[in-house]
């Protein structure tokens, strides 16, 4: 099967004619022409379809509501991954997308802020975007999808966009497990709005764990793990401590469970990407028991971050990585 890939993007093309967003002002006009793909020299149709070429090798153009059922593996699978790439994750879950499947971003355009974003995107969610022009032929062999880090680590301050951040590493996975650790907010109104919404943002088929049990889940879980997040669990530790008004013996309970998840942390088989607080950037508590929790989540991000693959801060929804 030979794909050929004569546009690539959304229906107006990326950048898009007279827009002033920021992500099609970086951008030459005509950089990618809207979607027109041929297989093996017949146009596609605009409608979705699943394709079975005379080698055998088969396709999948995903619109919304196509997801079929059955048949197995696909060789190459065109989809708009912008849009969402949960689904992505819904095919893999069903085994219409396996490691060899060659996974094709179509649809592109200014939902993305430049090329250099789509390819980070893309390379979490195992996908990949060619240019126009480019010819895809199905005899050659496919790449593996490359492993992602196993220990990934987010800090970032309150509504640096850290939680949208750890969610988009995962979002392409046929399995995740959401792991809260805030409380449930009671009758808080403002508190379950946060909560709704985040759990609103997050895909039908994840699972979620509230829990503090952070080492025995670490220790446990098979599928990936998304902690949101650090902060809240500490919080909650220095409650079941009695660590906030207690005195030396409280507080080294408190480490002892720090010691604890650093240990489960560094020996967990799963993948795991967590969310914290960066606590270093603010002012210094006016008492005693903040200062406390400061430096005990602040030297618990040191001690995760050096167990890590995968270390970023996050500020204003860009995101930073940190280097060892």
């Amino acid at each position: 099967m030979k794909v050929l890939f004569e546009g690539t993007a959304g229906p107006y093309g990326w950048p898009v004619p007279g827009c002033g967003c920021a992500s099609c002002a970086r951008l030459p006009a005509g950089h990618r022409r809207p979607a027109r793909i041929a297989v093996d020299g017949r146009m596609l149709p605009p409608g979705g379809s699943a394709v079975t070429a005379a080698d055998g090798s088969r396709l999948l153009h995903v619109v919304p509501g196509l997801l079929p059922g059955g048949g197995g593996v696909f060789d190459v699978v065109l989809m708009d991954v912008l849009d969402r790439p949960e689904r992505l994750g819904e095919l893999r879950r069903e085994g219409l997308a396996g490691e060899r499947t060659r996974v094709v971003a179509v649809g592109i355009d200014h939902r993305v802020p430049s090329e250099a974003e789509l390819e980070r995107r893309l390379a979490l969610w195992g996908a990949l975007a060619v240019p126009d022009g480019t010819v895809l032929d199905t005899g050659r062999p496919a790449p593996a999808r490359p492993a992602p880090p196993r220990r990934t680590l987010l800090l970032g301050g309150s509504r640096s966009g850290k939680s949208a951040e750890a969610e988009l590493r995962l979002l392409a996975e046929p399995e995740v497990v959401y792991v809260a650790t805030g409380p449930s907010g009671g009758d808080d109104p403002e508190w379950l709005a946060r909560v709704r919404g985040h759990r609103e943002r997050r895909p039908a088929h994840w699972e979620t764990a509230e829990t503090t049990d952070l080492a025995g889940l670490l220790g446990s879980a098979r599928a990936p793990l998304l902690i949101d997040g650090l902060g809240t669990w500490i919080t909650a530790v220095f409650d079941e401590c009695g660590a906030w008004e207690g005195g030396a013996a409280a507080r080294e309970r408190v480490e002892a469970r720090c010691d604890e998840l650093v240990a489960a942390w560094r020996g967990s088989r799963a993948r795991v990407v967590a969310v914290s607080d960066e606590v270093g950037l603010g002012v210094v508590p006016a008492t005693s028991s903040g200062r406390a929790f400061r430096d005990a989540l602040g030297r618990l991000n040191q001690r995760l971050a050096a167990e890590s693959e995968d270390v970023a801060l996050v500020v204003a929804g860009r995101l930073l990585p940190l280097p060892v």
